[in-house]
């Protein structure tokens, strides 16, 4: 989480988003919901937060804190810083047996003056009450409380000129110690309240204190170093200032000065302060009677219940008894302002007194209109309309649902709220049951979606079986069929092989032929040559029987017939070489033919052997495909029998 701790008051990482906070806080939009990835959680607005301290109250998840200047001002005061001491009446009440030894370990520790702020008090009451009869001011609102003020200026401009112009008690005291006593050190402010750090900030108080120093930060530092067993030394003496931190405080100071006869409202409690200033404004704006005073605190126990005191110490009714006893001890008595036997007159008398030396207007203050800075946007109808349409609530009945889940009273605030930026319609838990309701609708349909789908797949699923079942019987026919092929492969390679060897066999018979021819051819041309001869000689014992006469007539014709034989065994001798060269051709093509075929041969006889070795292959891999096959079969029988 992203978290910003610019404000008094802060969110920490313990929200969860339960809107406790806003139903609690004044302020409308003081709360920001804010989405972090899936998680909600709920920022504070530093510019519109007046640090009431409602939220503290109401977050049981310890998810909000706040700031204040205690690790500041102990660091200072290690330093050597000169610092004094103002604290708060309700430091007595809420630490009765050990409020001395807390204040005389800080005087160990190096705090100058110690000085209570119920003096402080008294000047207030001194100051409302001259403000009051000089200027004729009726319905002032009180301003000890700086949350109401904070209020008041942000967003109720128009109740500043009926905000009493003196300062608050702290301010009183510190303007009294530091203009008449003439401290010039560093004031720190022991405090219950945690928006006094606004207070002392604002310009309008003049920088008169620097530190405000809670009790429940105080505690924590001085439970870690040690409290010492010294006491302090009281440096002033209070009145009636005493019982200023308890609810009402104010308005019995003035009542004791001003007689009961004198009507002051109070009201306490963030429930009812500000609801109450809304309701005032209007009796101021419609001129309509209003009280001599309005005595308003923001806590409802008082400022001794203030957000930053111990959370141990909230809702202890002891704290009110332990001023009550105060009050009763000084009463008893009976000395000064607190003598109960002088009439109001008597009493203010020695009250003006006391502070003649006092000029009012060191104590008065002025105030700034900040409204302009945290401007609540109202939006128009249709805009209020188009906001619900997006929250889905369409009809009147929706829109005023009210429960109030979302920490607003009303939807329309609810709706406000989102126009001024800080919800989203996410922080509407009808919203969010509407949305529940639409994704429900839709898982329902996408439920029927899916069983359709599986309906559909089991019959595929089913189709798939039968369809495995034909491609086992296709692959076992392959792994078959396969090895037939190796078989005949084999067969076929040895019947090539034979092809090879007669090739070989073939081209030898013609080698020997073409020898053959050739002593044929050889034998061919001895004949023609001896024929040649014969015939010569036939020629010759032809010539020699002719000269011969009659005794060569027998000679001639024996010389005639080896003639016709000469001639005729030459004719043969030549067809045969003709018949040679014609054989010779042929067996020249038959060699050629005999080797392409052996050559053809060998190629078929190494394909023979490759597709061998293939099938090998072609018989594992079928192997493989048949055990998948099986295996995805499997899967598939045990899909379909899945819901």
């Amino acid at each position: 989480m992203n978290i910003s701790t610019n404000g008094l008051v802060y969110t920490n990482d313990n929200c969860i988003g339960c809107n406790r906070c806003i139903a609690a806080c004044p302020v409308l939009t003081a709360n920001s919901v804010v989405e972090n990835g899936e998680k909600q959680f709920v920022h504070v607005d530093p510019t519109k937060c007046i640090a009431c301290g409602a939220c503290l109250d109401a977050c049981e998840h310890h998810a909000r804190e706040f700031t204040d200047d205690t690790e500041r001002f102990f660091a200072d005061l290690r330093r050597g810083e000169k610092i004094s001491i103002l604290y708060a009446p309700a430091l007595v009440a809420n630490y009765p047996q050990n409020y001395h030894y807390i204040l005389g370990t800080l005087q160990q520790m190096g705090a100058n003056h110690v000085i209570s702020v119920a003096f402080g008090a008294d000047i207030t009451t001194w100051a409302y009450i001259q403000y009051i009869q000089k200027n004729k001011f009726e319905g002032g609102i009180s301003q000890p409380c700086p949350a109401v003020v904070r209020y008041i200026e942000n967003f109720m401009p128009e109740l500043l000129p009926k905000l009493m112009p003196v300062h608050s008690p702290l301010l009183c005291a510190a303007i009294y110690a530091r203009k008449y006593m003439g401290i010039n050190d560093k004031f720190a402010f022991l405090s219950p309240c945690i928006a006094k750090k606004a207070e002392i900030s604002d310009p309008n108080t003049h920088g008169f204190v620097q530190y405000n120093v809670t009790f429940d930060h105080l505690m924590r530092y001085l439970n870690r170093h040690g409290i010492s067993k010294t006491p302090f030394k009281e440096e002033m003496v209070s009145g009636l200032g005493t019982i200023y931190p308890m609810p009402g405080g104010l308005k019995e100071n003035v009542r004791w000065f001003c007689g009961e006869q004198v009507f002051v409202q109070q009201i306490e409690g963030e429930k009812k302060v500000y609801e109450m200033l809304h309701k005032y404004a209007k009796r101021v704006t419609g001129g309509r009677t209003v009280p001599f005073l309005v005595d308003v605190l923001n806590c409802e126990n008082g400022c001794i219940d203030g957000p930053a005191i111990e959370e141990s110490k909230r809702g202890d009714d002891a704290m009110l008894y332990a001023i009550s006893q105060q009050k009763a001890e000084h009463q008893a008595k009976g000395k000064g302002l607190w003598n109960g036997k002088k009439s109001c007159s008597a009493r203010l008398r020695m009250l003006n007194r006391a502070f003649s030396k006092l000029k009012l207007e060191d104590f008065l203050r002025q105030y700034t209109d900040r409204s302009q800075e945290n401007q609540f946007l109202v939006p128009q109808e249709e805009q209020v309309q188009q906001i619900f349409r997006s929250m889905e609530k369409h009809t009147a009945e929706e829109q005023s649902i009210n429960c109030g889940a979302c920490g607003y009273l009303t939807c329309r605030e609810m709706a406000q709220a989102i126009f001024n930026h800080c919800n989203i319609p996410q922080g509407c838990i009808h919203y969010i049951k509407h949305v529940v309701e639409a994704d429900k609708q839709q898982m329902e349909r996408i439920s029927e979606e899916i069983r359709e789908k599986n309906r559909q797949i089991r019959e595929m699923v089913q189709d798939a079986n039968g369809q495995f079942d034909m491609l086992t019987g296709s692959i076992a026919s392959m792994a078959e069929q396969n090895a037939n092929t190796a078989d005949e492969s084999v067969g076929i390679n040895e019947s090539m092989q034979e092809v090879v060897e007669c090739t070989t066999k073939m081209s030898e018979v013609v080698e020997q032929i073409n020898g053959l021819l050739h002593a044929l051819e050889q034998n061919n041309n001895g004949i023609e040559r001896v024929a040649s001869n014969t015939h010569l000689l036939a020629l010759n014992a032809s010539v020699e029987a002719a000269r011969a006469g009659a005794a060569g007539k027998g000679f001639a014709v024996v010389a005639h017939e080896v003639r016709s034989l000469s001639q005729s065994t030459q004719e043969t001798a030549r067809e045969s070489n003709r018949n040679k060269a014609q054989i010779s051709t042929v067996l020249k093509l038959i060699t050629e033919d005999v080797e392409q075929l052996r050559k053809i041969a060998l190629d078929v006889n190494e394909r023979l052997r490759n597709l061998a070795a293939s099938n090998e292959e072609i018989a594992a891999a079928a192997q493989q495909i048949n055990q998948a096959t099986n295996q995805l079969h499997t899967y598939f029988q045990n899909l379909s029998q899945m819901e």
